[in-house]
C-alpha cells in the first residue's frame, strides 16, 4: 500500500518516453526540452537554497557560466559541443567557490546578496567585452548536441530524470540531513562540531555544476546564447518554480518548473490577455497554497494509500 504511489513515476516516466512515438508535433517536443531544462535549473536551485534555507537570488550565474563555456570553446575553438558538459559545470563549480568560500562564513543576507550583484555584473561584463561575448547579440552558431529534436528531447528528459535522482539521493544521504538540521539551527550544529561551512560550500558546488550542465544543455539546443541566461528575471522565475512546486523537496520543484514553464504555451489562445492570465494563475497558486501545489499533492496521495 505504501508503494502504490510510487506506480506512478515510472507510467508518467514511460508516458513521457512514448509521447515522440504518439505525437509528431516537433514544436512540442521542442517545448517540452525546454521545459525538462527549467526542471534541472530548479532543482538544482532547491538543493543549495531549499535544504540550507540560504536563498541564491542569482543562481543564473551558474548558468549562464555554463552556457558561455560552452559555447565560446564551440564557437571559438570548434571544439565538440559534447566536451561543453564538463567544461561548463566545471566553471560554475569555480564561480561557486571564488563566491561561496568568503559569503557562506557570514550570516545574513550576504550570500543572496553576492549572488545576485555576481550574476548582474557578469551579464554587464558580455556586453563590456561584445569582441569575444558577441555582445548583446550574443554567440550565435552552435553545434547541437544531437542532429535530431527527438534526440533532443530524450536527451533533456534524461538529464532530468538522472539529475533529480542523484539530488534525491544526496538530499536523503547523511550530508543532506545534516544539511536539513543546518537550515533548522546552524548554530547548534556548529555547537555539535559539524563544519558548517564545508557542507554549504560542498551544496554550493553541486547546485552550480547541475546548472551549468543545464545551461550547456539550453545553450546548444537553441543553438546560440546571449546575456539572458544571466539575467535577473531568469533567476527570480527559478525560484518562483521552486516555491510552486515545494521547496526543499528536489521532485517538487523539478515538477513545478515543467509545469510554470508550460503554463504560457498553454494559455496563448488567450492572445494579448496571455500574460494576464500567468499571473493570475500563479498568484492563486502562491496564495492558496504557500507550500507548494506538486510536493503537498504528493504526500497526500502517499497518505492515502497507507
Amino acid at each position: 500500500m505504501r508503494s502504490r504511489p510510487w506506480i506512478f513515476v515510472p507510467l508518467v516516466l514511460a508516458a513521457l518516453a512514448a509521447l515522440p512515438v504518439i505525437v509528431k508535433s516537433e514544436y512540442l517536443l521542442g517545448i517540452l526540452s525546454v521545459c525538462f531544462i527549467y526542471g534541472i535549473w530548479a532543482a538544482s536551485w532547491d538543493f543549495m537554497s531549499g535544504l540550507t534555507g540560504r536563498e541564491n537570488f542569482g543562481h543564473a550565474l551558474f548558468i549562464g557560466a555554463g552556457a558561455y563555456t560552452s559555447a565560446f570553446l564551440n564557437a571559438r575553438f570548434a571544439l565538440n559541443p559534447w566536451w561543453g558538459l564538463p567544461a561548463g559545470a566545471a566553471m560554475a563549480v569555480l564561480l561557486a567557490l571564488v563566491i561561496g568560500f568568503p559569503t557562506l562564513r557570514l550570516r545574513g543576507p550576504y550570500f543572496a546578496l553576492a549572488m545576485l550583484a555576481a550574476a548582474t555584473i557578469m551579464q554587464r561584463l558580455t556586453l563590456i567585452f561584445w569582441q569575444y561575448s558577441g555582445g548583446e547579440e550574443g554567440i550565435p552558431g552552435l553545434d547541437p548536441l544531437l542532429n535530431s529534436k527527438i534526440g533532443i528531447y530524450y536527451l533533456c528528459l534524461a538529464a532530468l530524470v538522472l539529475t533529480t535522482a542523484a539530488l534525491l539521493l544526496l538530499a536523503r544521504s547523511h550530508g543532506g540531513l545534516l544539511l536539513r538540521g543546518i537550515r533548522g539551527d546552524e548554530a547548534a550544529c556548529q555547537a555539535a562540531g559539524i563544519d558548517v561551512t564545508f557542507y554549504k560550500i560542498a551544496a554550493l558546488v553541486v547546485s552550480a555544476a547541475c546548472a551549468g550542465m543545464g545551461g550547456v544543455l539550453y545553450a546548444h539546443y537553441q543553438e546560440a546564447v546571449t546575456p539572458d541566461v544571466f539575467s535577473v528575471a531568469l533567476s527570480i522565475s527559478i525560484i518562483i518554480m521552486v516555491y510552486v512546486g515545494g521547496i526543499g523537496t528536489i521532485y517538487g520543484p523539478a515538477v513545478g518548473a515543467i509545469l510554470l514553464a508550460l503554463l504560457p504555451e498553454l494559455l496563448r489562445g488567450l492572445g494579448q490577455y496571455r500574460l494576464w492570465a500567468y499571473s493570475v494563475v500563479l498568484i492563486f497558486i502562491l496564495f492558496f497554497a504557500p507550500g507548494g501545489l506538486v510536493a503537498p499533492l504528493w504526500r497526500r496521495a502517499v497518505g492515502l494509500a497507507r
